[in-house]
């Protein structure tokens, strides 16, 4: 039904409208006595099989809402209710940024795909940790963290502090971003001695605290084997404990939309169908390199159960979508689980 009849009528909206309108919708809604219940007997499904422990935590299925959707934290508790295991909040950054100019978020139907160039928007740090401290479901949540704009890459690690400090008491795992494409000169972090400097900075944060809880790293699907290789030397050094694969591709190939249609949307990450292979290219170098124990949560162009299929067995523990929720609708949470269910052990 979303795909033959709501998702038409939503695609007639531009995209950032159209997602602050069902932000606002599933507010309004999800006060009316029983619509949280509805929603979970409608769209949770729950398995035994599913399970997974990792990281220290326990979810309840693998199946994760990346980071981007729920940028402010601001529902929590409704997208709760569509049966992710876990919720990535973010990327927060210390002080609110209004991101890069509209338009900046862009469909292509033809493709499954999305192009954005968002640039951390977002209300700041404390702005989601009042929210958070309000959540009532007990789903996992990551803080995604980031740095301003304005921060100058050699101050980074003082914004990236910052957020772990705030978002500490309230999230149950930290994923430290560099590899957004819209931010100017973020991904230079990803080179091997700002990163090292990084996550180093973070670790020893985490390590004062009494109990610390997971740090991991986010990263770009356009790396060469090479700065790979730095980012997996680094990962062992700091005592990062997992790795986020990937964010969104500057590439641009392989699309059926026209050249001349995806040239006027301009600059920005592409995410979606197209990022499939790449990203399962990434994961399968990543599992050889780290061997069969480190944690990786594979994330881009997951629009099918098989596409989660295929990325949990090239060696995902747990994955993400974003942009199969959008095309796919609230269904595809549940679909993509009881596909799981049937062949993971």
């Amino acid at each position: 039904m979303y795909k033959l009849f709501i998702r038409p009528i939503l695609f007639l909206i531009s995209p950032e409208n159209v997602h602050h309108f069902t932000f606002r919708f599933l507010q309004i809604i999800s006060v009316v006595p029983g619509v949280k219940p509805l929603l979970r007997r409608l769209f949770y499904f729950q398995h035994p099989t599913l399970e997974r422990k990792i990281l220290g935590l326990t979810f309840r299925n693998p199946v994760g809402l990346a980071a981007g959707f729920d940028k402010d934290a601001k529902l929590i508790d409704e997208l709760a209710c569509f049966g992710f295991g876990f919720i990535e909040i973010g990327t927060v950054t210390p002080q609110p940024q209004s991101g890069n100019e509209k338009p900046r978020l862009f469909r292509l139907p033809q493709d499954h795909a999305l192009i954005n160039r968002m640039g951390f928007n977002n209300e700041g740090v404390l702005a989601a940790v009042a929210r958070l401290k309000k959540r009532t479901s007990h789903v996992l949540v990551g803080g995604n963290i980031g740095k301003n704009k304005t921060t100058a890459n050699e101050q980074a690690s003082e914004d990236y502090n910052y957020c772990f400090e705030a978002l500490y008491p309230y999230v149950d795992y930290f994923v430290v971003n560099v590899s957004s494409p819209n931010t100017p000169g973020l991904r230079a972090l990803q080179e091997k001695e700002p990163l090292k400097k990084l996550l180093t900075d973070v670790k020893s944060l985490n390590a004062a605290k009494e109990q610390p809880k997971p740090i991991l790293l986010k990263i770009a699907p356009d790396l060469s084997v090479e700065q790979l290789d730095d980012v997996i030397q680094i990962l062992k050094e700091t005592g990062t404990d997992g790795i986020i694969a990937t964010n969104t591709t500057l590439s641009r190939e392989g699309l059926i939309t026209h050249d001349d249609d995806v040239k006027k949307i301009g600059a920005g990450g592409l995410s979606g169908k197209p990022l499939r292979e790449k990203v399962t290219s990434v994961i399968r170098y990543l599992r050889s390199q780290l061997g069969p124990d480190y944690p990786i949560i594979g994330v881009g162009g997951i629009i099918t159960p098989e596409d989660a299929v295929e990325m949990i067995k090239t060696g995902a523990n747990l994955i993400q979508i974003y942009t199969g929720f959008i095309y796919e609708g609230p269904g595809c949470v549940a679909r993509i689980n009881r596909v799981l269910a049937k062949v993971l052990k």
